[in-house]
């Protein structure tokens, strides 16, 4: 009896070891990946935080990412792939670009950023891995200042005018009153809305500009009575970066009327209180996670951990450059009813747009009914015909 324990024995170790060389042998190699964020977000300050502008970021990128590679263990582990995730802050632009580069020479095989406009052209130029911008909507860089592996969740300024003035077309909402504040992005922001208007055959019957002031002689610049007195119109569009002036204009203007844009109805790309396409699903998960509401930031960098995730399955032992086809040519579903993908001309995911109010979601967009040659996605942003950005994917 004892000789044969001591088989049995024997033959255990053996698999035992067996298993852990073929294990060994088999052992994934994860597609790294660096999270590049500010040292010091001022998106995040407390203050604001606590009043939940719409559109607004109300927590950090790396919350989204983390819920989505945890949902996707058990898809990864299936094909024998993985993500690998590492965070780095960054104080200054010269910052973000050292951290972008150090990650590169590590090893990383794809970047994600969460920074200003500059501080993301920044890092794309300093790498040549691909990069996916998680939380930055400026045109500017889907278009004048695109670059060849550079990617985008959010919803870019244009798809969001896009999205708002489509509704108003189908509400038969055409005659609009345009607020626009004093600041360069809100000056910015509001050329966009005009493309938008103009691209949708809507009218503006006058613009008119306000300031938040402390200063009493120019008081009248933010009074929404004067502000919306003198003129016929159908809704008010009000551009207001900051938030502030915009959140009290609904209920406070001469006309009946709705408010869109950045207060009353707002696009945005995601809503906690979405309730079709698994989307409940996917906010109560991120909700439990995390311990608050899912926004559209947090949707944006959930989608950013899904797309790696589709890269590192597509792709599991490829080489750099195949990280960057994998996530360009991989479709993935973002619980809106339909399969989104990056657009070749300018690296912007194609996606439906939400319309919400605050407390639920209005409508989406494209609009029913709408029609296009290839993609309805298209219809929200600059189409491939109006494309400014003239890298080749």
């Amino acid at each position: 009896m004892k000789g044969r324990a001591c088989r049995v024995g024997l033959a255990l170790l053996l698999a035992a070891l067996g298993a852990s060389v073929a294990g060994a042998a088999g052992a994934v190699t994860p597609l790294k990946a660096t999270l590049i964020v500010p040292a010091d977000d001022p998106r995040l300050e407390r203050s604001l935080v606590e009043r939940h502008f719409l559109g607004h970021t109300d927590g950090p990128a790396n919350d989204g990412l983390q819920v989505a590679l945890e949902e996707s263990e058990f898809e990864l582990q299936a094909v024998d792939a993985g993500v690998a995730l590492t965070s780095q802050p960054a104080d200054s632009l010269a910052a973000a670009r050292t951290a972008a580069q150090a990650a590169e020479k590590a090893g990383a095989a794809v970047l994600l950023t969460d920074l200003p406009t500059d501080w993301t052209l920044a890092v794309a130029d300093a790498v040549k891995v691909p990069v996916i911008n998680i939380g930055d909507p400026a045109d500017s860089l889907r278009e004048q200042d695109c670059r060849a592996r550079l990617f985008h969740i959010l919803p870019s300024e244009r798809m969001r005018a896009d999205a708002l003035a489509q509704t108003l077309v189908s509400r038969k909402w055409n005659k609009l009153l345009l607020l626009v504040g004093q600041s360069a992005q809100d000056q910015l922001r509001a050329a966009t809305v005009q493309a938008s208007i103009k691209r949708y055959g809507l009218q503006v019957v006058a613009t008119k500009p306000f300031k938040l002031s402390a200063d009493p002689r120019e008081r009248d610049l933010a009074n929404p009575l004067l502000l919306t007195a003198g003129s016929t119109y159908d809704a008010v569009w009000v551009v207001d970066s900051d938030g502030e002036f915009a959140r009290t204009l609904p209920y406070r203007i001469v006309l009946p009327r709705p408010v869109v844009g950045d207060a009353g109805l707002v696009a945005v790309a995601w809503h906690a209180q979405f309730e079709r396409y698994g989307a409940p699903q996917v906010s109560r998960r991120f909700a439990k996670a995390v311990g608050r509401p899912m926004t559209a930031s947090d949707w944006a960098a959930w989608m950013a951990g899904k797309a790696l995730v589709a890269a590192a399955i597509a792709a599991p032992k490829g080489p750099v450059a195949s990280w960057a086809q994998a996530l360009a040519k991989t479709p993935i579903d973002g619980s809106k009813g339909t399969s989104l993908s990056f657009r070749p001309w300018d690296g912007q995911l194609r996606q439906t747009v939400l319309l919400t109010d605050g407390q639920g979601v209005i409508s989406q967009a494209p609009i029913d009914g709408l029609l296009h040659p290839s993609n309805v996605l298209d219809t929200l942003g600059a189409d491939a015909p109006e494309k400014k950005c003239k890298v080749t994917r």
